[in-house]
C-alpha cells in the first residue's frame, strides 16, 4: 500500500515513511492511495477488538516493513475496550470511547502510533520530539504514550486558559520527556505553529521531528477499529447499518468513521455535531470552505477554527455537492450544551460529557425535525469521561462525577507548564535547544 499527498504534489510513500514524515512535503496529509473492500463476513472468528484492528488495518500495511509487527502493535495498543451500551431512548446507542489511560478517544491512535514509531528504524543519535496541538485531549493521550519511551521526546502545545483544570493537570503531570506548553492563544494558533515546525527543514536537519496529531496516519488509521467493531456488533445482532453521531473539531476522529465505511463496513448515516465553532456546519448549510477564528466554549477540545481533516474529507469527496449530500452537520451553542447535559441526567440519570452532549443534542434536533435518517439505529460518539469536565458537569447534574482511577493517578501527580508566545520563532526556538 501507497501513500499520497491531498494536495497531489508530493511522492507516494510506504506506510513507514509517511509515519515518519507526518505531513508531506506540500503541505497535505498522506491518505491511502486507494481503499480495501470488506464485508462483515471478512471478521468472522474475530475476538476482540484488538483482532478487529488487526484484520482491518492489514491491507494498509501490506509491503511495509510493519507489516510483520502489526499484530503486536495492536495487541499493545487496544489494551481496552470500546464498549457499545443501549441508551434508554429505543434503537440509541453510547460507544464510550474513554476507558483509556487519560479518559479520552485519542488514547487508541496514541497507544498504536506510539507502538509504530517504537519499531521504525532510526539512523539519528538524537532523539525523536513528537510535537502535539491539543485543545485539551490528545496532548495528554500522547504524553501517556510516549512517556519514558527511549529515544522519544514531547513537546505539546496547549492553549493557555482554554483547557478544562483537569485537562490542563494532564497536559503537565507528566514530566521526564515530556513537555508541556501553554501557548498565549488559541488551538488554531498552536497547530499552526506545529505544522509550521514539521514544515521547517532547517529545523528538522538539527532537531528531528514527529507529529502524533490527527494528521499523521498512525493516529487515523486505529480509530477506524472501533466503528468497525460497533457496526459488526450491530450487524450481526440485527443485520442493519448502524448510524454515528459524532462531536468533532479537526475532524480526525469523524473522517476515521468514513474511511470505516468507504472500506464497507456496515455503517450508514455519519451527523457531524460541532460546537460554537461553525465553519463545518456553515460549509454543509452551502456557504464556501472558509476557516475561521476559533472561539473559546465549555466542549474545548472542539474549538478548532481550521479543521486539518477537512482536506482528507475532501479528497474523498472532490465534489462539493456530493460532500453534502453524504453528511449532516450541526452546531450547538454552549447554552444548548448545558440543558442537554441537565435534561438528560434528570429524564435517564446518563452524565455526558460536554462534547458527547453535542451528539445527543444533534440527534434529538433531527428526529424533532422529521429527518427519515433518524429513524433507524444510531451510537452516540462519547469522546470523553465527563470527570475531565467536572468543573462544568457536576453543577449540572448536581452530584459529583466518579473519578476513574487512571485519571485519579494522573491527577495525583505535580503538573508544570512552561508558557510560549504565540509566535513561531519562540516555538522555534525551544524545539531547536531540544
Amino acid at each position: 500500500m501507497k501513500y499520497i499527498s491531498t494536495r497531489g504534489n508530493s511522492p507516494a510513500l510506504g506506510l513507514s515513511a509517511a509515519l515518519a514524515a507526518g505531513l508531506a512535503p506540500d503541505g497535505g496529509l498522506y491518505v491511502p492511495q486507494s481503499l480495501p473492500k470488506f464485508t462483515p463476513e471478512d471478521f468472522a472468528g474475530c475476538d476482540g477488538l484488538s483482532d478487529t484492528a488487526e484484520r482491518l488495518l492489514a491491507p494498509f500495511f501490506v509491503g511495509d516493513a510493519l507489516a510483520d509487527e502489526l499484530p503486536a502493535i495492536c495487541r499493545s495498543a487496544f489494551t481496552f475496550d470500546s464498549p457499545l451500551y443501549p441508551l434508554a431512548t429505543p434503537d440509541d446507542h453510547i460507544l464510550e470511547l474513554f476507558h483509556g489511560p487519560t479518559a479520552a478517544f485519542k488514547d487508541f491512535g496514541a497507544r498504536f502510533l506510539a507502538a509504530c514509531m517504537q519499531r521504525l528504524a532510526r539512523e539519528s543519535d538524537k532523539p525523536l520530539t513528537i510535537v502535539v496541538a491539543t485543545s485539551g485531549d490528545t496532548g495528554a493521550a500522547v504524553g501517556a504514550a510516549f512517556a519514558g519511551l527511549p529515544g522519544f521526546k514531547v513537546a505539546i502545545l496547549y492553549p493557555d486558559g482554554r483547557v478544562s483544570p483537569r485537562q490542563a493537570h494532564q497536559l503537565g503531570a507528566f514530566g521526564g520527556n515530556v513537555r508541556a506548553l501553554r501557548v498565549d492563544g488559541a488551538f488554531d494558533d498552536c497547530q499552526r505553529m506545529a505544522k509550521q515546525a514539521l514544515g521547517d527543514a532547517s529545523l528538522r536537519a538539527v532537531s528531528p521531528l514527529g507529529t502524533a496529531n490527527s494528521i499523521s496516519l498512525g493516529r487515523l488509521l486505529p480509530q477506524m477499529a472501533y466503528y468497525a467493531q460497533a457496526s459488526l456488533l450491530h450487524w450481526l445482532t440485527l443485520r442493519e447499518n448502524l448510524n454515528f453521531a459524532i462531536p468533532t473539531g479537526n475532524l480526525g476522529n469523524a473522517v476515521a468513521c468514513v474511511l470505516a465505511r468507504a472500506c464497507g463496513l456496515p455503517i450508514g448515516c455519519i451527523a457531524l455535531a460541532t460546537n460554537a465553532n461553525h465553519v463545518l456546519p456553515d460549509f454543509f448549510g452551502g456557504a464556501d470552505y472558509a476557516a475561521q477564528p476559533s472561539v473559546a466554549t465549555i466542549a474545548n477540545a472542539m474549538d478548532v477554527g481550521a479543521p486539518s481533516n477537512f482536506e482528507r474529507l475532501t479528497w474523498l469527496y472532490p465534489d462539493a455537492a456530493a460532500l453534502r449530500r453524504e453528511f449532516v452537520c450541526a452546531s450547538v451553542d454552549d447554552e444548548t450544551i448545558r440543558e442537554t447535559i441537565r435534561e438528560r441526567y434528570s429524564r435517564y440519570g446518563e452524565v455526558l460529557c460536554p462534547h458527547t452532549a453535542t451528539a445527543i443534542h444533534l440527534l434529538e434536533t433531527m428526529r424533532a425535525n422529521g429527518s427519515t435518517k433518524a429513524d433507524e439505529g444510531w451510537a452516540i460518539v462519547s469522546t470523553a469521561h465527563p470527570a475531565k469536565f467536572d468543573s462544568i458537569v457536576e453543577p449540572l447534574i448536581g452530584a459529583p462525577v466518579p473519578v476513574p482511577p487512571s485519571l485519579a493517578a494522573l491527577l495525583a501527580r505535580p503538573a508544570h507548564a512552561d508558557a510560549l508566545a504565540n509566535d513561531y520563532a519562540a516555538l522555534r526556538t525551544e524545539l531547536a535547544c531540544e
